[in-house]
This record gives C-alpha cells, structure tokens and sequence, in this order.
C-alpha cells in the first residue's frame, strides 16, 4: 500500500481511522496568559486532529488577560478567520489591503460576549482586551492549516536578522531606535 501525501499531511488509510484521528479534548480548560503579550491560542488544527486533513476548516481557542491581554496583529495567509467571544470585552480589527488610491482602512469593533467578527484571509488583525476580566474567544478558520504570521515576531524575530538599514527605512524610524526593537526582540527570544 502507498501512502497519499495531501497539503503537506499523509493521509491516513481509511480503514485504519479511529475516533482519535477527530478527536481535541479540553477546550473548555482555561490556558495560561502570563505570556509577554497577555494571551494564549490553543490551535486546534491538522497538526492536532490528523482527520481534519482536507476538510479546509480548524477550529482555535483565545484566552486573554485582563486589562490588555492582546493576541497581536498577525495574519492567516491561507484562511478567513471568523471570531465569537464567549467571556469579557474584546477590541478588534483588521487592516485593508491597498484601496484603490494606496490607502490601508482601520476597520474595528468592540465586542461582548456573543458577537462574532470576520477577518478576512489573508488581513492583518488582532484582538485585545480592553476589559478587566479574562476574556474567552473561539475562532473557527477557513483551512485545516491556515498558518499564522505574527506581524512583529516575523519583522522584528526573524533568524537571521533582517538588515537594520531595511527596518529603519521600512519604518521611517532611525538606527537607534531600530536598535532599540532589535534588541528588545533577541531577548525575547532566548
């Protein structure tokens, strides 16, 4: 028997699937939000559930600090993310791509337990809590890997570095401040 490799997953013969290969237990268990930003994202994703190969959907849960916890502006290049908050008091958005006359449109909305938000693939968002309580959302993404580029880890994290003439121009900032994120991003790191 050969194996059948779809979008970068082996598929798993038929007749050997168990209820396994479908299976994701304990999102309803709080995550841990001491990270830097305030947040944690449990994907739940091909990587997770073997069965969700082919199938263009995964599913994600997003805990949040209170006063602030941010899921950073990142971007899924190959999903739409569709968002409902369960618990606290959500700041969204996302960035436009270029209008017709270059400009990039700040879209955004405040949301309570219950709403539901769309990013479209591809855009560049975030979430943010701007209240003083823990904040729960659940994303369900239009892919089985719809990957995640975190906007400043991927700028300002990558190995090896992107040249410092690059960003400060980039940014419109000068060399000491570039150092200044450079080097606040090699700590984090380590």
């Amino acid at each position: 028997m050969h194996a059948v490799f779809v979008n970068g997953k082996f598929c798993k013969d038929p007749e050997q699937v168990a209820a396994k290969d479908f299976f994701f237990p304990g999102l309803n268990v709080p995550r841990d939000t001491s990270s830097p930003v305030g947040s944690n994202v449990t994907a739940v994703n091909v990587a997770q559930i073997p069965g969700l190969n082919t199938l263009g959907i995964s599913f994600a849960r997003i805990d949040f600090a209170p006063h602030g916890g941010l899921n950073p502006p990142h971007t899924h290049p190959r999903a739409t993310e569709i968002l409902v908050v369960v618990e606290g008091t959500l700041y969204v958005g996302f960035v436009t791509s270029n209008l017709a006359n270059g400009d990039n449109r700040l879209i955004t909305k405040v949301l309570n337990p219950g709403d539901v938000f769309v990013f479209p693939v591809g855009l560049i968002h975030f979430q943010l809590n701007v209240g003083k309580t823990n904040a729960v959302a659940f994303a369900s993404l239009s892919s089985q890997n719809p990957g995640v580029i975190t906007i400043a880890k991927a700028v300002f994290g990558a190995d090896p570095p992107i040249n410092p003439n690059v960003l400060t121009k980039a940014f419109q900032v000068d060399k000491k401040a570039g150092k200044r994120i450079d080097n606040h991003w090699e700590t984090e790191l380590e």
